[in-house]
């Protein structure tokens, strides 16, 4: 979770760039007419373009650099067929494809200052004088095995053709493409030195074949979209999962707030439970009591007993507040089942039990165990 966090908060990586060797491009400045659009200057470099280089501008890689107002263009180019199959292989995924000098057209400078920067097969110098567009760009081959001293010695060459600099700016290391902290700029960084580059500037630096870029730059435009719906669903979800600890802990403590609640009043909750009990204890000494009498005058009336004769009769808590126990005897034993058939039509009968009956000497005894139904026995008045 903590890497997907930090991967979203670092935004979108690096722009993919590929820096060509300066000295596969020749270079040269084209005039540009006054009040002139990007569209004009575009178009004017492709005229100029089929002027200059004995190629048609088809068979060329190039770009230019122009800033609104610039008298002049900065154009360079390059025959496409000094560029292999390889080379050329990995531009499609790539955002820029420029000389390694166009990196560091945009940086800041004062008037008549030099930029040298060295490659791994030579050394590139940038010239301005007064105005924003390099005035110069020279490049020197140097061997791998080149020396201190042969590089000590294209460097005052190169700042013997740039003319009388005032101010020198010397880089110790190529530029490179950096993360930057928005998307309207290009981050380079060359050692300790940075150069920023518009995007906007940069679409015309773009050596490739200028239909293929825009559908490249569509593409790009349209993974930036995906991207930001992407981090906006992310940061939707941590916001959603950060909503859910909240409830569960407010939950959790008003839980625990119950807790304590339930447990402060719990002596008074006893109370009241006690002085209910013995509310329902006095209710059931006065009502639930033992109702013997009740019982026998319910079965003991002589249309339903026949001649059945009760010779004892008892009544327990061990049996239930409404089972009755009787001792009886008849001389006509059809009589016992015409009895219990009656008993049990009884309302307030819910069973009758005769376990077991003795007959002797024309004598049955038996023992008669009914059980009542709660609500059916009411004391006497």
């Amino acid at each position: 979770m903590t890497k997907l966090l930090d991967f979203i908060k670092s935004g979108p990586p690096a722009p993919r760039v590929v820096l060509l060797p300066d000295h596969r491009f020749f270079v040269r400045l084209v005039p540009v007419a006054d009040a002139a659009t990007p569209a004009d200057v575009a178009a004017q470099v492709e005229l100029a373009l089929e002027t200059l280089s004995p190629f048609p501008p088809a068979q060329l890689y190039h770009g230019y650099y122009w800033t609104p107002g610039a008298p002049q263009a900065l154009v360079f180019a390059s025959y496409r067929k000094r560029f292999s199959a390889e080379q050329t292989a990995g531009w499609g995924e790539a955002d820029l494809v420029a000389p390694a000098f166009a990196a560091l057209l945009g940086v800041e400078h004062e008037p008549a200052t030099t930029l040298l920067f060295p490659s791994a097969d030579g050394l590139t110098a940038l010239y301005w004088d007064s105005g924003t567009v390099p005035a110069a760009v020279r490049t020197r081959t140097l061997a791998a095995d080149a020396t201190d001293a042969d590089r000590a010695q294209a460097r005052e060459e190169l700042l013997r053709a740039m003319g009388g600099s005032r101010a020198i700016i010397d880089l110790t290391a190529a530029p490179e493409i950096a993360v930057s902290p928005d998307e309207k700029t290009l981050l380079f960084r060359a050692g300790d030195f940075t150069a920023r580059l518009p995007v906007g500037v940069s679409a015309a630096l773009d050596v490739r074949d200028k239909t293929e870029l825009t559908t490249l730059r569509r593409g790009r435009a349209r993974d930036l979209v995906l991207w930001r719906v992407l981090a906006g669903c992310v940061w939707a979800l941590v916001l959603l999962f950060v909503g859910e600890l909240s409830i569960a802990g407010g939950r959790a403590f008003w839980l625990k707030t119950q807790t304590i609640r339930i447990r402060a009043q719990a002596p008074l909750v006893d109370k009241v439970t006690a002085a209910n009990d013995l509310a329902n204890r006095i209710e059931e000494l006065s009502t639930k009591r033992l109702l013997p009498l009740e019982m026998v005058s319910l079965i003991g009336g002589k249309e339903k007993r026949g001649g059945i004769l009760f010779t004892s009769f008892t009544s327990s808590t061990t049996n239930g507040l409404y089972t009755l126990q009787i001792q009886a005897q008849t001389q006509n034993s059809a009589e016992l089942e015409l009895y219990r058939t009656t008993l049990e039509k009884l309302p307030s009968v819910a069973q009758v039990n005769i376990p077991k009956p003795d007959s002797r000497n024309g004598v049955t005894t038996f023992q008669l165990i009914i059980t009542f139904k709660p609500d059916a026995i009411k004391p006497a008045t």
